[in-house]
């Protein structure tokens, strides 16, 4: 007879039966086969005890009934799902289904699947953690009460298809929050007075006449041009000269977290693709030496390293790179997240010698840049710190001081593997004393920014910090707020919906601890109190039940409806349909009864207020010929087709500037226009040529890559910047 091995994934299965002989079955769950109903609350509530009415459903049942006749002819059947709290859950139920006993079954776990992980994984089995699978469920049965519950409630009082959620709401708050900011946001005027010295030395003005300058300290260009006056008269000789070393500490290897925020910055991918291409990884693909898993588990929050691994690195960074970059101890790390399983590993490459290189035989064009990056980051991970020069100079007037910085690399260490973006600033060698002539001085104008918008990457960084969900839930969370529309991504900017800010006003009204950041967090801290057995998962979900569902009763007759559509016995100027009068986070407006289908909306006269007539000009409409008319909108006014609504046509009322340079794709003209972010440049044959720039493009070439430049300022500085290589050259010493 032979063993039974029962994972979740069929991939996974495939690698792990390529490891073991003719001794051994491996099958596949394909995920949870056992859930809640999908359409009914699943959950039943006697004397203070919450009973889960589980349920196979029909696109398992066929796979169960697989496994449970696979299990009736092995001699031994383990249990091998990931080593998680789900995992541990998905066990349970495996057994649960096939008539077996959770507590008896033999349970083997690994971070990694190769050959002589899974060995010693059968070697050593243990059985399934009660304590994991009554934290998974006490998760579970919290996000039904909460997902069936609120979410009609939300449906009823708003509009259908709303939902809540523990976790998702917690997390959309910290997003409308950071919008409410930009909207409130007033920019406050600030000045710099910025000097450049012979030979190219650029300065900043960091003291006058004895009074420190920081950021906000010059707040009027009054009194910006009155220093400038005084400062650019004087003569300047070099105060001090200082110049320290410091170490660039090496980054520890990644965890989820880490690893998604990465592949968000360094390889533009979500969240999301960044754990499905981590799963094929770890998984299993093939290789020089049979399918295998190439990187350790990557649902973790710890950064532990095997003792084996950090050897490996060791070996490997002393021959490859010699011994100067080997430290003279291994490196370890610790995590700060709160209730991180220290018990797991960090992520890591299984196989220090299926290096990238020859990685890019076998993988996926993005597999291989995900991989690339967790095998440099772990390399890394356990080489020596890069030293970098710090250089300062002060320059010293009769009215003023001035600073000039400076930097360079002494020693790369880890650079070496993970790359060096920052080229070095140096300042020419002077002496203290010595005259320096001022070449230029100039009073610039700033404004105080807006914080921005979460990205996927920052929102994830955020949550982690306050201790909101776990690695498995992050991505989820996120797919789930814009699939349910209640954000947007624009430009690789989370951007919150107007319904967002109507369901967390509400939620902050009426059941603030669901969108608050610490009940949250203390609800996970509990659930891994749970899984430690220092709480009783029946008291912990009772302890919540009661006073969430006496709320739920009480908003049921508090909150007022917002579903207001009444007829105003008009038909819709598009498709005929009944118009309504609706409310909205914005007040009332007028609305087609046939949403989604129709758009069409108008908004209401308010009374006594006469609606302006647009303004007649002699423009013609280049799409239906009507005359077009002055409208005004939020952006000010422009000029709109006058056959409007059978024709939508609309343009700015000024014709956009046209740029001296041409555009690099087509040879057409380079428009300057304007959008809700303010300005940019495009071509004037869009959409046909779809050239873009958020800078003013100008008549010179990268000599990188031959593409077109623009002018900005970065960092301080005017510089010209490759619009499509990004190269950075510094504009004032190009110009001489």
């Amino acid at each position: 007879m032979k063993n039974l091995i029962i994972v979740e994934s069929p991939a996974k299965a495939r690698t792990i039966k390529n490891f073991l002989g003719k001794d051994y079955e491996v099958v596949a769950s394909k995920g949870h086969i056992r859930d809640l109903p999908k359409h009914s609350f699943g959950i039943k509530i006697e004397d203070d005890r919450f009973e889960p009415q589980y349920r196979v459903d029909k696109e398992h049942s066929a796979i169960v009934k697989q496994i449970k006749d696979l299990a009736q002819k092995s001699e031994q059947v383990y249990i091998a799902t990931d080593e998680d709290r789900e995992g541990e859950a998905i066990g349970y139920h495996i057994a649960k289904a096939i008539g077996k006993d959770p507590e008896e079954l033999p349970r083997i776990v690994f971070h990694e699947i190769t050959k002589s992980a899974i060995r010693h994984a059968l070697e050593n089995p243990r059985t399934i953690d009660m304590d994991q699978v009554n934290a998974q469920q006490a998760r579970r049965l919290l996000d039904r009460i909460v997902g069936y519950k609120l979410s009609p409630l939300l449906a009823s009082k708003i509009q259908k298809g709303l939902s809540a959620g523990r976790v998702q709401s917690a997390a959309l708050k910290i997003v409308v929050d950071r919008e409410r900011e930009i909207q409130a946001f007033k920019p406050v005027e600030y000045w710099s007075i910025d000097a450049l010295f012979r030979p190219e030395i650029e300065a900043g003005l960091v003291e006058f006449e004895g009074k420190k300058i920081e950021k906000m300290t010059i707040k009027t260009g009054d009194e910006a041009h009155h220093m400038e006056a005084l400062l650019k008269n004087d003569a300047y000789r070099v105060k001090s000269i200082e110049k320290k070393q410091r170490k660039s500490s090496t980054p520890p290897p990644f965890m989820t977290s880490t690893l998604q925020q990465s592949a968000s910055g360094r390889l533009s991918f979500s969240p999301k693709k960044t754990m499905m291409i981590a799963q094929k990884l770890y998984e299993g693909v093939k290789t020089d030496k049979g399918q295998m898993g190439v990187i350790t588990y990557m649902r973790t929050d710890s950064l532990n390293i095997a003792k084996e691994a950090r050897d490996a690195a060791r070996e490997t960074i002393l021959k490859t790179y010699g011994e100067k970059y080997l430290p003279p101890k291994p490196k370890f790390y610790s995590s700060k997240s709160k209730g991180a399983q220290e018990a797991h590993e960090a992520i890591r490459p299984t196989r220090l010698d299926f290096t990238p290189d020859i990685a890019a035989k076998y993988l996926a064009s993005d597999e291989l840049k995900l991989y690339r990056l967790i095998y440099n980051r772990f390399l890394a991970s356990q080489m020596a710190d890069a030293i970098l020069e710090s250089q300062t100079i002060l320059f010293a007037g009769e009215h003023g001081i001035f600073k000039a910085t400076g930097r360079k690399l002494i020693f790369d260490g880890f650079y070496r593997v993970m790359g060096y973006d920052e080229r070095d600033r140096l300042l020419p060698e002077l002496k203290e004393g010595e005259e320096v002539p001022l070449e230029k001085l100039t009073a610039n104008q700033h404004f105080t920014e807006p914080p921005p918008r979460y990205t996927e990457a920052s929102l994830i960084k955020r949550l982690e910090s306050l201790g909101i969900g776990r690695p498995s839930t992050y991505a989820p969370t996120i797919s789930l707020l814009v699939s349910r529309e209640y954000l947007k991504i624009e430009k690789r900017q989370l951007v919150p919906t107007p319904i967002a800010f109507t369901v967390i006003e509400i939620l902050e009204k009426h059941f603030p601890e669901i969108v608050d950041s610490n009940f949250t967090a203390e609800m996970e801290e509990k659930l891994d109190e749970v899984a430690e057995r220092k709480v009783d998962w029946q008291k912990l979900l009772l302890d919540f039940y009661k006073p969430f569902i006496e709320k739920v009763d009480q908003g049921k007759k508090e909150i007022k409806s917002l579903k207001k559509a009444e007829p105003i016995g008009r038909e819709c100027p598009e498709c005929g349909s009944e118009l309504l009068l609706r409310s909205g986070r914005f007040g009332e407006f007028i609305a087609c009864s046939n949403y989604p289908k129709c758009k069409y909306t108008e908004a209401i006269e308010k009374e006594g207020e006469e609606k302006p007539k647009p303004q007649t000009t002699d423009e013609v409409c280049d799409k239906c010929g009507a005359p077009m008319v002055v409208k005004t909108g939020r952006r000010g006014p422009f000029l709109a087709c006058s056959a409007y609504p059978k024709c939508k046509n609309t343009r700015p009322l000024e014709k956009p500037k046209a740029l001296e340079v041409k555009c690099p794709e087509c040879g057409g003209e380079i428009l300057e226009r304007t959008s809700r972010r303010g300005k940019f440049y495009g071509c004037s044959n869009y959409p046909k040529c779809t050239f873009v720039s958020k800078f003013e493009p100008v008549d010179r070439k990268c000599p990188e890559c031959g593409y077109l430049m623009a002018k900005r300022t970065y960092r301080g500085k005017e510089v010209y910047e490759c619009i499509k290589c990004k190269h950075r050259e510094d504009a004032s010493s190009s110009e001489k």
